[in-house]
């Protein structure tokens, strides 16, 4: 949150919460008149008490219900002002994913599912003004395009403001879900006149709505089917597996997850393995492999050959989850580890014509030949196809691995010599001669030179002896005095002595160091003409006799340097030069963004270099070109990141350099996870939202 203190945007957060005061209490009173008609038209005797019980507890927890709802929803607003600060519980379920589920206790998948029902009745109740208050309030924010995630006010964190009010409170556990069950379509109409109140006042100030993107849905081609040589007498149709009415729920895929589903009263020992199967174990199965495989055929990001060969995988895999129903959720099974294997190297591809598509394309047919006309089981089988469909790629990393071996310890070496350059600086820095030194000369001392020294304490410590005292460690940092001194002309200009003998030595063993890290020659000797020009006047104002004033020293810190990389280091590493980011184009198909766009860039790069994981795959534009990348390394302190090239090109970086290219929009991230991990967390969120409709 951005805007100013009378912003419209802060207007209508203020106004939310003088709302909140109103509608709260009023919801709660409706909830307790629901509760009593429910009692009072109840069929039973025990259906009747446990409505009771729900309405003698609100009656008695009203009050301070409503002062922590309240108080929770004033929390949201204000995070809201914070790049992550208002996703609340309503990320959590955005978010959910394959390996999450794994983790949940049978408690923590109902409280999510009970969570997902009550935002999705919420939701519709109020979807009809939500629509209109997202326009206008993503416009008041400053986006051009609804936002809405942005929204700290939308219904997902309103009920996750109402679940964490009512996490504090001792009660039962059923009596918390009535109330949720009962009240959720009122809160949903509450909500419905909270956002058309809020929508009319900031129509009154005349925030204009911002428009919704119409996505198209992606056009998937059916996937090819198997030829009628290739069917198996023992394979089984997913409509036969699935039923027409398969609906995977979260609780269902938790308990495949976890081996607990029972048949016949009994608790089912099969974990899979056996192949006697148990009838909803494979069911489920089937119907979670049907569900991934859709997932992936809907991934823009692989070329539609490769998803139409994906889609040959089906009967296959359907098979598999006959005798291992839980193979998918097995990063180590031979079958999952294929099929990671043939997605994850699509993802360098970004046409049919780059290089090494046509090979890759083969081994991925002849991979579903394979597996269309099986010689053994499909068990046994498995392991055989990903050593054959591997192998390529396993001797091209190893060609590859000298050269990528050689840019990773140079990589090492240049953070290392960085991170002591940085301590030199300090040093060079807590002199009590450095503060009134000209601007340049502090500039070259934190930069170019406390390299040079860092580099010397290198060599010398590799060469693991005591360093005599004309060692150059030594040498560059007792020339310290000499420069600071003779770069002042009130100082130099007194002794002219002692200027003319300091000078010549200065001066040889500045190029001496500079020239040991193979500092580039130009910039070297613009700082010695500027030097030279403050050697001259400090001459020239000792001989007419004049005693000049030193301007008063900058209170400001010498410049951020960056990070120095010696030529033939940047050779070894495809380096990227921060300075160069900035003078090239950033990609053509971007639209034009607002103020708002930019903070919110500006936000996302300064955690760029740290949310970007080893083995993402990026697209990067440089020189007019883009580069599909894959993110193969990172130095220890996270301050140098390699890239590897589908072509075969290493690129390095600086985490500033990283930060900068996503800022200008030159560096897009393609997938940060694995495409079968994103498609099984897609099925765990369709899981949820079945759960929901429940």
């Amino acid at each position: 949150m951005s805007a100013s203190a009378d912003s419209p945007f802060d207007v209508c957060l203020s106004e939310a919460l003088v709302l909140s005061r109103g509608w709260v209490p009023r919801w709660l009173g409706k909830l307790l008149e629901t509760l009593h008609q429910r009692e009072t038209s109840a069929g039973n005797l025990n259906e009747k008490q446990v409505f009771s019980q729900a309405r003698t507890a609100l009656v008695g927890y009203r009050d301070l219900l409503a002062s922590r709802f309240i108080a929770e929803i004033a929390e949201v607003v204000q995070g809201s002002a914070a790049p992550q600060g208002n996703a609340g519980s309503a990320r959590s379920l955005r978010s959910l994913s394959f390996d999450d589920l794994e983790l949940m206790d049978h408690q923590q998948v109902q409280e999510t599912v009970e969570l997902a029902r009550v935002q999705q009745i919420v939701k519709m109740a109020a979807d009809e003004e939500l629509v209109a208050f997202n326009a206008r309030l993503c416009r008041a924010q400053g986006y051009d395009v609804v936002r809405i995630e942005t929204n700290p006010l939308r219904p997902e964190a309103v009920v996750g403001a109402l679940m964490k009010a009512l996490s504090g409170l001792h009660v039962d556990e059923a009596v918390r879900a009535r109330w949720l069950h009962a009240g959720a379509v009122t809160l949903g109409n509450e909500l419905q006149q909270f956002y058309r109140t809020l929508t009319l006042l900031l129509d009154g100030m005349g925030v204009e709505p911002a428009g919704y993107v119409v996505v198209h849905a992606a056009k998937v081609r059916p996937a090819a089917s198997a030829a009628p040589s290739a069917a198996r007498s023992d394979s089984v149709p997913a409509t036969t597996m699935l039923g027409s009415d398969a609906l995977l729920t979260l609780d269902h895929l938790h308990q495949l997850l976890v081996g607990n589903l029972e048949q016949s009263g009994g608790a089912v020992t099969d974990q899979g393995t056996s192949g006697s199967g148990n009838a909803m174990v494979r069911t489920l199965a089937a119907e979670v492999v049907t569900l991934m495989l859709r997932r992936i055929a809907e991934d823009q990001r692989l070329l539609q050959p490769v998803r139409d060969m994906v889609q040959r995988l089906k009967p296959a895999l359907l098979q598999l989850a006959r005798t291992d129903p839980r193979f998918f959720a097995d990063r180590h099974n031979p079958a999952r580890r294929l099929l990671d294997a043939i997605t994850t190297q699509s993802l360098a591809f970004t046409s049919e014509q780059d290089r090494g598509f046509m090979a890759y394309a083969q081994r991925v047919h002849e991979t579903v030949m394979a597996l269309q006309a099986p010689t053994q089981s499909l068990p046994e089988l498995m392991p055989v196809l990903l050593q054959r469909f591997t192998e390529a790629d396993a001797a091209i990393a190893s060609r590859q691995a000298p050269k990528r071996g050689l840019a990773m310890k140079t990589l090492v070496r240049v953070e290392q010599r960085h991170l002591l350059a940085e301590r030199v600086a300090i040093e060079f820095q807590a002199r009590n001669d450095f503060a009134r030194a000209p601007g340049v000369v502090r500039r070259f001392l934190t930069g170019p030179w406390a390299q040079v020294v860092a580099q010397a304490r290198m060599d010398s410590a590799e060469q693991g002896e005591a360093l005599p005292a004309d060692a150059a460690a030594h040498r560059y940092m007792s020339v310290l005095p000499d420069l600071l001194w003779s770069s002042q002309l009130a100082l130099a200009s007194l002794n002219r002595p002692r200027l003319i003998k300091v000078i010549p030595g200065l001066l040889r063993t500045l190029r001496e160091g500079l020239d040991a890290i193979d500092y580039p020659r130009p910039q070297a000797e613009s700082f010695f003409a500027t030097l030279m020009g403050l050697h001259e006047a400090a001459y020239k104002t000792q001989r007419n006799g004049s005693q000049p004033q030193d301007d008063p020293p900058s209170q400001q810190d010498p410049d951020e340097h960056e990070m120095w990389m010696q030529p033939e280091e940047a050779r070894d590493t495809g380096f990227m030069e921060d300075l160069a980011i900035d003078t090239q184009p950033a990609f053509l198909d971007t639209q034009p963004v607002s103020m708002r766009d930019e903070l919110t860039r500006e936000e996302a790069a300064l955690s760029s270099g740290g949310s970007l994981t080893v083995g993402c795959w990026v697209d990067l534009m440089e020189q007019g070109q883009t580069l599909r990348c894959r993110l193969s390394w990172a130095s220890p302190h996270g301050t140098m990141f390699l890239f590897a090239a589908a072509n075969g090109r290493s690129i390095s970086l600086t985490k500033r350099g990283l930060e900068r290219l996503q800022e200008l929009g030159r560096l897009h991230v393609v997938a940060d996870h694995g495409v079968v991990d994103e498609a099984l967390d897609a099925v765990a969120r369709q899981a949820l939202f079945n759960s929901g409709k429940g």
